[in-house]
């Protein structure tokens, strides 16, 4: 049975599916660190204090997104192989 090549197929489709989601999340966790450098520009022209607590927030969060990808990406190819 493990000769059929559906068993194959469906393991790569599953492979594909998952690295399409890994890379998935480490854009948006580009865009969301993107955005925590737009907040910091904010906050160096109008000078808000309040600001700078969230562009911090967005760079962490941005950072946990990238690697949260990266590790989800290498499960599925440890489980794959």
């Amino acid at each position: 049975m493990a000769s059929d090549p559906r068993v194959f197929f469906a393991s790569e489709r599953t492979l594909l599916a998952w690295v399409r989601t890994g890379i998935a999340i480490v854009g948006l966790g580009f865009i969301v660190s993107k955005f925590g450098l737009f907040l910091r520009l904010i906050v160096a022209e109008r000078g808000d204090a309040g600001l700078v607590q969230d562009a911090r927030a967005s760079g962490v969060l941005g950072v946990g997104f990238v690697v949260l990808g990266a590790l989800s990406i290498a499960a599925a190819a440890a489980q794959h192989g």
